[in-house]
């Protein structure tokens, strides 16, 4: 099969080429040519900004592919020219999304059905994910368009482009640093491995009953926040130190009643379109676990989503557990040699362990 990947040099985009390429098919890219990457042999590459359309139009114009993978379509005018420079010249064009766009619920997990979050809430981000789905599913009801949406949620994995997750526990377990833990550690989560994801977006291409749909693509568990330490803790062969946060103290530290940064009167956004002062800790709190939009969910709000809808269409299982997921990420992150030479700012977590000490 014929497939151009929008992307494909980093993390996300990487993983998927290396899958698409391992299966046999013939793989195209497209980006600025920014980032370098060890790509498989065989796959081609096209340069250009995807902020230029009349350049995205000269390098595309006698371009056709069985299927297209939008890695790094981000905004409207991203997906825009995409549906009107492959209206009718591709078999199918596959959208990554993020499970940001849901609202808050307590109805667990979410479904692909459950309400999204278009409010002043949202990021920008999100926001913009959310207006590239409506132009898709617009375009699949009044043209046929053959669009699939899939939104990913906290992808995990080697050479992942956040290290403040994963990468950030590894670190800060080796060094033997206390490890805070929201309330009383039962809060539930759920990550996606980096290779299923891609899997899972090989097996949609061309299949026509996905064709205006959106699925939730992450992983099969779910971990407690403190589940999710001992995990770690066991792999790296450690014991952690566990520090759990008082509820109300949590509470404190979510509203921004206990400033996180060492500037108080700087103020932050973290990318909502109104954002009041309280947001400046929403990174900071990211940080201690692996957290999905907290400007959204509340930091005791469970985060787990449904993948029946992709497994039930295309048959995709995912291939790790999550423990066998960080394990797979430790080993690459120890032959990264990134033990050694990660560094990561601990002063916000020493001010606040100070904190919860003198109290």
């Amino acid at each position: 099969m014929k497939v151009l990947v929008m992307g494909g040099t980093r993390f996300n985009g990487l993983a998927l080429v290396h899958e698409l390429v391992r299966h046999g098919h013939d793989v195209t890219i497209f980006n600025r040519g920014q980032t370098e990457a060890q790509l498989p042999r065989g796959v081609r590459r096209l340069y250009g900004d995807r902020t230029d359309h009349d350049g995205m139009r000269e390098v595309f114009a006698d371009e056709e592919f069985d299927a297209i993978q939008d890695i790094s379509g981000y905004t409207p005018e991203d997906v825009e020219i995409m549906v009107d420079i492959f209206r009718g010249r591709t078999g199918h064009y596959i959208f990554a999304s993020s499970t940001v766009i849901y609202a808050a619920t307590k109805v667990l997990p979410i479904r692909e059905s459950s309400p999204v979050d278009g409010t002043d809430r949202q990021s920008q981000y999100g926001l913009d994910k959310l207006a590239c789905e409506a132009i898709l599913l617009r375009e699949h009801r009044q043209h046929g368009f053959p669009a699939t949406i899939v939104p990913f949620s906290m992808v995990f994995g080697p050479h992942n482009i956040i290290p403040v997750r994963e990468q950030r526990m590894f670190s800060r377990l080796l060094q033997g640093r206390p490890v805070m833990i929201p309330g009383d550690g039962t809060t539930l989560s759920q990550i996606g491995h980096v290779d299923d994801e891609a899997s899972a977006l090989r097996m949609l291409m061309m299949q026509p009953q996905t064709y205006g749909k959106r699925y939730n693509l992450t992983g099969r568990d779910y971990w407690s926040d403190e589940g999710y330490v001992d995990t770690f803790a066991d792999i790296l062969g450690v014991e952690a130190d566990k520090v759990f946060i008082p509820a109300e103290t949590m509470d404190a530290v979510y509203d921004g009643q206990i400033p996180l940064d060492d500037d108080p009167e700087e103020p932050g956004n973290f990318g909502a379109v109104t954002a009041p002062a309280s947001q400046r800790n929403l990174p900071y709190l990211q940080q201690m676990i692996q957290r999905l939009a907290p400007y959204i969910h509340r930091w005791n709000e469970s985060t787990v989503f449904s993948i029946e809808r992709l497994r039930r269409d295309i048959g995709w299982e995912p291939a790790y557990t999550f423990r066998t997921a960080v394990e797979q990420t430790y080993e690459w992150y120890r032959a990264e040699g990134l033990h050694e030479s990660l560094e990561f700012d601990w002063s916000w977590e020493d001010r606040l362990l100070a904190r919860l000490r003198a109290s």
